[in-house]
């Protein structure tokens, strides 16, 4: 196995993965899904996309033609990779699609015509101790990124919560109303403010 179509694998099933994930968002929050085709030798990979206004962008990733086919509004058009250093950036006569991670832009003869971008919020805490609690929440995809002290990055999934949040991984919860966080770690509070 080649080690292109060990990445186009990997990401297909993380992908996949992320799709099953049960969606708890607001109405107006965006949709994501990414699955592979049934046959992953031949390094295709399909991504739905919705915008804030509900209109669907579909992808179709060719990684052996090095290629995407986007189907918009009932047009469908076949771009070209444009080999970018991060993220992805393909284009043809009249669209430009770029993008990394789920933010993706649609241009057509030069203007956006379709435009996705994961609701993130960045918040720091701090208590009387000094202890700085800084949290990177993606609202689109239910997850945090925090970091206690600038320390090592903790990961965190959402769950549901009857007020409040509450997100959590094998060893973390963070909890949190309003302007109020706590941090704990393997059941002792590590942060609270």
């Amino acid at each position: 196995m080649t080690k292109q179509t060990l990445i186009a694998v990997t990401f297909a099933a993380a992908s996949c993965l992320y799709a099953c994930k049960e969606s708890t968002k607001q109405e107006n929050m965006v949709n994501t899904t990414t699955e592979a085709s049934a046959n992953t030798s031949d390094n295709i990979v399909n991504q739905s996309i919705s915008d804030k206004n509900g209109n669907t962008l579909e992808l179709t990733f060719d990684n052996n033609k090095d290629n995407v086919t986007i189907n918009f509004m009932g047009e469908t058009s076949e771009l070209q990779s444009q080999k970018p250093a991060s993220g992805i950036w393909y284009k043809n006569e009249h669209y430009e699609l770029s993008g990394k991670g789920n933010d993706i832009t649609l241009l057509k003869d030069g203007n956006i015509v379709f435009e996705h971008k994961d609701d993130k919020v960045d918040i720091e805490a701090k208590n009387d101790n000094g202890d700085v609690l800084n949290m990177n929440f993606n609202n689109t995809e239910g997850t945090v990124k925090a970091y206690l002290n600038g320390g090592e990055q903790i990961d965190l999934v959402e769950q549901k919560s009857a007020s409040g949040i509450w997100y959590k991984n094998d060893h973390y919860e963070l909890l949190g109303k309003g302007d109020h966080y706590e941090l704990i770690k393997d059941g002792t509070t590590v942060f609270k403010n």
